[in-house]
């Protein structure tokens, strides 16, 4: 079996991999480690929860520890770019732990945090900067930060920076940098934009690819779930009380949405709250801390936590809304089975959703399992609102009205006067149905 210490890793780093429960290197560590160590250009493809991260930090750390000398004021020596706050936030907390007891500096920038703040951490240089794409740009158009001698360039999650629409951004960014550096490219899936990437940016690259892109974690348990839209937070919450403890990830389409089903399920006395676009980074930082300290059982997120989260204890995805982009689902339910554990992902799917879900089981080739309901019908397909229509609607109510036990109320002990009654079996058409539902037919 390889070790760490078998693929040539300084003693510190070795020395700090102890603290950790990192003991053997995953299959991409494995494969890439060496030809980083090696000064190769490198294009890495595996699914997330393998160990990307390390993959490309620890040989990169290796290689900084050589040096032998502090960089010089406002020069950066390695650059990590990522899509995400959270993203770049999990990046630079493994850093740090990699680089415990060594002179590596490490340093981290996003969008929603004090500029003037990030400028003064860059003062005295930094060896290792893991930045955002738009920051970095903001701090580079000040002056505050120069990478005429960076000499590593890392893009993680590339793929989804091509998503979020960055790819303007790497390219300013690649005018800062010296032609003659190792640029290392990480990503999930291989549009052919990263094949463009790739050729604009790296140099012969090694190619190391551990699983097809595009395919979850082989713990996770899928299951789709066919339930109409109006009725998917009582689902959701017949699910959450059958797994009391367990830590679960729920995602939503939008961030008005999941603000409003996160409240919904604070209101039903369940500890939750949610991540999104619209929230600052002082309350994402906080949350992610409380989720990953176990204060929390429930987080409600849109897509910008799909690829930051990286939290062992989760142990169940619910795609509340299903993604517009099939690749999505895979980083969505890719948050739990972390490092080889088990985790369980179910789609909660509405006639209007079922093109969305047909898309998904193309990009997996094969068809999801079916927990509850049946697949909707054309007629009820062609009935379905849009997504559009149903804007206004409160998260499991009808008609404006929101359903569920009143606020402080526990999630056990039984149900008082006036609370919803138990879901009752599948209709026809596969959905559970409320007791609102069944009063309108």
């Amino acid at each position: 079996m390889t070790t760490f210490a078998d693929l040539g890793l300084s003693p510190k780093i070795l020395k700090a991999l102890e603290q950790t429960n990192m003991t053997t290197p995953t299959p991409i560590q494995a494969q890439a480690i060496p030809h980083i160590m090696k000064g190769a250009d490198l294009m890495g493809l595996a699914q997330t929860g393998t160990g990307k991260t390390a993959a490309f930090g620890l040989p990169l750390l290796h290689r900084l520890l050589d040096i032998g000398h502090p960089p010089a004021p406002r020069h950066v020596r390695a650059l990590i770019l990522a899509p995400t706050r959270e993203l770049v936030g999990q990046i630079a907390d493994n850093f740090m732990t990699f680089t415990k007891g060594t002179a590596v500096k490490v340093t981290m920038v996003v969008g929603g945090a004090s500029l003037n703040r990030q400028a003064d951490r860059l003062l005295k240089g930094s060896d290792v900067l893991v930045a955002t794409p738009g920051r970095l740009i903001d701090l580079l158009e000040r002056g505050a930060v120069t990478l005429e001698s960076c000499g590593y360039l890392v893009l993680d999650e590339a793929d989804h920076m091509l998503d979020m629409g960055f790819i303007h951004s790497l390219r300013k960014i690649a005018k800062y940098i010296p032609q003659h550096r190792q640029t290392l490219l990480f990503s999930a899936t291989m549009p052919a934009d990263i094949e463009e990437i790739s050729r604009t940016y790296l140099r012969n690259p090694v190619r190391v690819q551990v699983a097809p892109p595009g395919k979850p974690a082989e713990k996770i348990v899928q299951g789709v779930h066919y339930i109409p839209n109006g009725d998917k937070a009582k689902l959701l919450e017949s699910y959450l009380l059958k797994h009391p403890g367990e830590q679960a990830l729920v995602f939503g389409r939008t961030k008005h949405g999941a603000e409003k089903l996160m409240k919904l399920l604070v209101a039903w006395g369940f500890k939750a709250s949610s991540i999104h676009g619209n929230k600052s980074q002082n309350h994402r930082d906080r949350t992610l801390t409380e989720f990953r300290d176990g204060s929390l059982d429930v987080l409600v997120a849109t897509d910008v936590a799909a690829r930051g989260i990286d939290i062992p204890g989760v142990r169940h995805v619910y795609n509340y809304d299903m993604p517009n982009v099939p690749e999505n689902y895979v980083h969505r339910i890719g948050r739990t089975a972390r490092a080889g554990a088990e985790g369980n992902a179910i789609a909660f799917c509405a006639p209007a959703e079922m093109g969305e879900l047909q898309a998904i089981e193309k990009l997996l080739k094969k068809q999801i399992p079916v927990v509850g309901g049946a697949p909707w019908a054309a007629a009820d397909i062609a009935a379905a609102p849009k997504p559009a229509q149903n804007r206004g609607q409160r998260p499991g109510g009808h008609n404006g009205q929101k359903s569920g036990r009143p606020q402080g109320q526990p999630k056990s002990g039984g149900r008082p006067s006036g609370a919803p009654k138990p879901l009752r079996p599948a209709s026809k058409t596969g959905g559970v149905q409320s007791p609102a539902r069944q009063k309108s037919r």
